[in-house]
């Protein structure tokens, strides 16, 4: 757990119960989100490695949360384009992504999320575009 960033999980996942679901706890602010999840067999494919699809998850979350709280009011978001590079497999322990804004537009915002595993291993990267509507 971030020592340094409150905890957002029980507002987060209110919003978003796939992350109730996966075990997700989120972290952080405007500036920087960061996100939790453990390795359980029941999320992994042949050869206790966490699915892909699991990893993306994570990534997709934090990086939806880092958009939400970076919303004008009254603004809402959604996913229009997500990519996610592979760099290496997790077999146990937690995993972290780091979500930090690149672009804060009037229509669109782009998140970077990085995900690291339980030995500080950079083992992936997500880039993602988000709508903004609704903005007062």
């Amino acid at each position: 757990m971030p020592e340094d960033k409150p905890e957002i999980t029980e507002l987060v996942n209110a919003q978003m119960p796939l992350g109730a679901t996966l075990g997700i706890r989120t972290y952080g602010g405007s500036d920087e989100i960061e996100a939790t999840l453990a390795w359980a067999p029941e999320l992994c494919t042949a050869g206790g490695v966490l699915h892909g699809g699991v990893l993306m998850a994570l990534a997709d979350s934090a990086g939806a949360v880092c958009a939400f709280v970076n919303l004008p009011a009254g603004g809402r978001t959604v996913t229009i384009e997500s990519k996610t590079n592979f760099f290496a497999a997790v077999r146990e322990g937690d995993v972290r992504a780091r979500s930090r804004p690149l672009h804060r537009g009037r229509t669109t915002t782009v998140i970077e999320t990085d995900l690291f595993d339980a030995t500080d291993r950079h083992i992936a990267r997500t880039t993602q575009t988000q709508a903004v509507t609704g903005a007062d």
